[in-house]
């Protein structure tokens, strides 16, 4: 299974007038998280499209646990916990690094779309190369 770790540290613009995260930016930080893993392997959505591929968000879940706060340091834990068939599933957790305690955990679900034909198809054969390694041993 992979799992990649990244920081992100709150932003006051990504608070609430309640003084903690706006339940709606958890999916931008997810989003940091898959792009984060991404680059560590190689990929950037930019060089994904200019493969002549798309991956839209298909599915997504989010449960709330605590609330995070302005200027407070995240850890954004993503894992891909087996290789994509078709859905690339990317569950994440997000944790208070100051107070050690999970605020969020969820999951997205991506596909690849051609890019001419707008048709779903199955990750290509790029993808699942640069992470085929995690899986071999299982």
């Amino acid at each position: 299974m992979l799992v990649h770790k990244t920081e992100l540290r709150v932003r006051y613009a990504d608070t609430d007038k309640m003084q903690f995260v706006y339940n709606g930016k958890y999916y931008e930080y997810f989003e940091v998280g898959r792009t984060e893993l991404l680059r560590d392997y190689g990929m950037t959505y930019d060089s994904i499209e200019k493969a002549g591929y798309y991956m839209p968000v298909v599915e997504a879940f989010i449960k709330y646990k605590n609330a995070a706060f302005y200027d407070e340091l995240l850890v954004i834990e993503t894992r891909m916990e087996k290789l994509p068939a078709l859905r690339v599933r990317l569950d994440t957790k997000i944790f208070s690094k100051e107070r050690g305690v999970q605020i969020v955990e969820g999951h997205i679900d991506l596909v690849f779309v051609n890019a001419e034909t707008g048709k779903a198809v199955r990750p290509p054969e790029f993808f699942n190369e640069s992470f085929k390694k995690f899986y071999d041993a299982v």
